[in-house]
C-alpha cells in the first residue's frame, strides 16, 4: 500500500524534484490551472510596466557602486536594487554628460504656453537654416564643376555677385 502512494510533485504528472517549484506560488500543479493562475491569473501582469527611477536614486546607486573596491561587491548591490550592469553604464555616461544632474533640476508639469510670434520665429530660423545649408550644397556642386570645366580646359568666367 505504502508503494501507490504517490509523492506531492508527481500527482500532476510533473518530475519528482519540481514540487518546490510548483509549491512557490502556493498552488498545487493541477490546481494551478483550475484555480486561474497562470496566463490569465493575477500573478502574472497583463503588460508589464517599465520600471522608473529617479534622479537622485541613480546617483546614489552610482556613488555606492563607485565606492566598491573589492571583487563582487558590485555585483551584490545589482543583486540587492534588481539592476543589470547595462543600468550603471547608461547612467556613468549620463553623469559624464551631465544628463543626471540637469534631470534633477527639471520641473514638472504644464508646458508654459508659447506666443504666437515666438513660434513664428522659430519655424522661421528653422527655414533659414534649411537654406543655408541647401545653399552651402549649392556652391559645393558649383566649385566641383568649375573644377571640371578647367580640367577639361572649358574656362567659365566669374560672375560679380554683388552687382
Amino acid at each position: 500500500m505504502a508503494e501507490k502512494v504517490k509523492r506531492a510533485g508527481d500527482d500532476a504528472g510533473g518530475a519528482p524534484g519540481t514540487e518546490g517549484a510548483r509549491r512557490a506560488s502556493g498552488v498545487s500543479g493541477a490546481g494551478a490551472a483550475a484555480n486561474g493562475v497562470g496566463r490569465s491569473g493575477s500573478e502574472v501582469p497583463e503588460k508589464a510596466e517599465r520600471r522608473r527611477f529617479t534622479p537622485e536614486y541613480k546617483l546614489r546607486i552610482l556613488e555606492e557602486a563607485d565606492a566598491c573596491r573589492e571583487p563582487g561587491e558590485t555585483g551584490a548591490l545589482l543583486r540587492r536594487e534588481g539592476l543589470y550592469s547595462s543600468h550603471l553604464g547608461k547612467w556613468r555616461e549620463l553623469r559624464r554628460n551631465g544628463a543626471l544632474s540637469a534631470l534633477r533640476a527639471k520641473k514638472r508639469g504644464r508646458k508654459l504656453r508659447r506666443d504666437p510670434q515666438g513660434k513664428r520665429v522659430e519655424q522661421l530660423e528653422r527655414e533659414n537654416r534649411r537654406l543655408r545649408e541647401e545653399l552651402r550644397k549649392a556652391q559645393v556642386i558649383i566649385d566641383v564643376q568649375k573644377k571640371v570645366a578647367r580640367l577639361l580646359g572649358n574656362e567659365i568666367p566669374e560672375i560679380d555677385e554683388e552687382s
